[in-house]
């Protein structure tokens, strides 16, 4: 964002309002249309549900009225029929039959079977009064259809159905029943093919059984546990209706209707993308033409922000020109809306300002600098001649005062120097007398001429590895430089650490000799400032770092000055390096360059 110009954020601005404008629209609109879809799916499932439901009970009620119309044969009236007509009865039954494949049965007052159409061994003469739905229909004289039971001779999962025989009067006679094995039947919907990612179950709620499970290896078939099945447990919490999400995270819309009849809960749910996917499909043509429109006022936005903001864009790089070419570029000129002429004026004044202010600075460095350098000579010189005793033995504290005294002018002195040095070289005034130097000799020059200050500090000076090549400098400019580096590389060495100077060829012709120590490095924040003049990098170190920073910036002039540039980088320490051309590459081109031209050379 920073890089971006005005005319740029201005458009983007635009673009981002109506960007966010259309997202909350369209978050909105696609809301709605999950919600309309969800309902929608909501109610077909539970049609679908309560439809199968129906179907259920109406082929319930069709089988409980044929068999009724077979218990209203089995009477005369006054009397159950004898057994020998209810046999004869029972084997002339074939359409009833195929409703109960199971069997037919005819039981008598008090619940005992006396007739059968299907043999079972030992199931004429079992009384059967003992099981639920025979007490309900005794109880009532009315028909009943049993809950989900288990065979007692035949040990499958069986219905029972079970008709009153009554004389004209309402006397109970008797029943008529029919089986039908529920892993047979058919009366139970199959459940959905898998591939069409359909949930049909059939629960029984006052058994708690899973009845379309049901088969002849699994005949009561329990629900699963609860927290297993979070499907079924949303079907069994009294919510007919509603969204819920599996172990997978999977979501599911379920709807579910009951058949009292038989105590039975059809639950139906499909995967809630059935829902998503249409209402997807319908915000996707609104996304898509909502992207169009985008497009067109993103292209008008930046069309008009490059109409408004292009005289202070031409503005901007007039400043970069001037901030590059220095005072001598000219001022901004003053033309454009009011708005861009306000701002040229007041840059032009803050420039001219600023340029008065520099030269006044200048002079005023220049100034104190040659006047304070002839006095300051003079009391170093005498303090000088105090060390040395030439006005006698001083006292102890007194020469420790001198001693005091003396490297503070020191300080000061160095202090004058490079901000005379410095001065010089921006000014193109500092004596440079380029020569052949062999980097191992400088190294070692300096090395030498630093081991006072890298023994009192404790950190060894080391020399590295150095190519066979030689650079064209000014030995005087090229120690100073080292120096610098050196210095600062000792001052900033933690106890222990060493300092390694060493030297390398780069691809560019050019020969780089870096001063490597291994301390904490250049703050990252401070980089950008590095070799400016009285720039220093804060340091929470207790140990002496006085300078004037003017070390790197005056080493930076004196490479410039010398062809070459400096440099840092960061690795196990600070790196600081000076770059200064290769002789011997430098000599070869000399070489090549007078072969080819007749008129060079002696």
């Amino acid at each position: 964002m920073t890089n971006l110009s005005i005319g740029s954020r201005v458009a983007l601005i635009a673009v981002l309002s109506t960007f966010l404008t259309v997202v909350v629209l369209s978050a909105t609109a696609y809301n709605g249309l999950i919600r309309d879809f969800e309902s929608v799916l909501t109610q077909r499932q539970l049609l679908d549900a309560e439809s199968i439901a129906n179907r259920v009970d109406q082929d319930l009620q069709v089988r409980i009225q044929a068999l009724g119309a077979f218990a209203a044969t089995l009477t005369d009236g006054r009397n159950r029929l004898s057994q020998d007509r209810i046999e004869a009865l029972l084997g002339r039954q074939p359409s009833l039959s195929e409703y109960f494949k199971a069997g037919l049965l005819v039981f008598d007052e008090n619940s005992v079977a006396i007739a059968e159409n299907i043999y079972v061994p030992n199931r004429i003469g079992t009384s059967y009064s003992d099981r639920q739905h025979f007490r309900e229909a005794y109880e009532t004289r009315e028909p009943v259809i049993s809950r989900p039971i288990i065979g007692r001779t035949t040990g499958l999962p069986l219905l029972s159905f079970l008709y009153p025989i009554k004389s004209d009067d309402g006397d109970l006679l008797g029943f008529s029943g029919g089986i039908i094995n529920l892993a047979e039947s058919g009366i139970i919907p199959k459940q959905q093919d898998a591939a069409s990612e359909v949930l049909f179950k059939v629960i029984d709620t006052g058994h708690f059984m899973q009845v379309d499970t049901l088969s002849g290896a699994n005949p009561m078939p329990d629900l699963p546990p609860p927290g297993e099945d979070l499907i079924i447990d949303a079907a069994l919490s009294g919510q007919t209706s509603g969204v819920v999400s599996d172990h997978s995270g999977k979501k599911w819309i379920y709807a579910t209707q009951h058949l009292d009849r038989v105590g039975w809960m059809f639950l139906r749910a499909v995967p809630y993308q059935q829902a998503t996917q249409p209402a997807r499909a319908s915000f996707d043509k609104f996304l898509a033409a909502s992207a169009v429109a985008l497009l067109a006022l993103a292209a008008i936005a930046w069309l008009l922000a490059r109409a408004t903001t292009l005289p202070l864009e031409r503005m901007s790089l007039r400043i970069r020109e001037m901030a590059t070419e220095g005072f001598a570029a000219n001022r901004l000129s003053l033309k454009g809306p009011p708005e861009v002429r306000n701002v040229a004026r007041a840059f032009n004044k803050l420039m001219k300002e600023r340029e008065a202010l520099d030269i006044m600075k200048d002079d005023f460095v220049s100034t104190v600098s040659h006047e304070l350098r002839t006095p300051l000579t003079s009391i170093n010189g005498s303090l000088k001649l105090l060390r040395s005793g030439a006005a006698g033995t001083l006292p102890e504290k007194a020469d420790s005062m001198v001693d005091i005294a003396f490297r503070n002018s020191e300080q000061l002195q160095r202090l004058i120097s490079d901000l005379l040095d410095f001065n010089k070289a921006i000014a193109g005034q500092m004596p440079i007398s380029l020569e052949s130097v062999d980097p191992v000799e400088a190294i070692r020059d300096a090395c030498d001429g630093n081991e006072a200050m890298a023994k009192h500090y404790r950190v060894p000076l080391r020399l590295g590895s150095c190519p066979k090549d030689s650079v064209i400098a000014d030995p005087t400019r090229l120690r100073q430089i080292l120096d610098n580096f050196i210095s600062n590389a000792i001052k900033f060495s933690p106890i222990g650490g060493s300092v390694t100077i060493w030297s390398e060829s780069t691809s560019t012709g050019m020969v780089r000799i870096i001063v490597s120590d291994e301390g904490s490095g250049v703050p990252e924040s401070f980089l950008p400032r590095l070799f400016e003049r009285f720039a220093q990098a804060e340091s929470g170190s207790t140990r002496s770092k006085a300078g004037t920073g003017l070390g790197l910036a005056i080493c930076q002039e004196l490479a410039k000055l010398m062809d070459g540039k400096v440099g840092y980088f960061y690795g196990n320490g600070a790196n600081f390096w000076v770059e200064l051309p290769n002789n011997n590459i430098v000599s070869r081109n000399n070489i090549n360059e007078s072969a080819g031209n007749p008129f060079r050379g002696g």
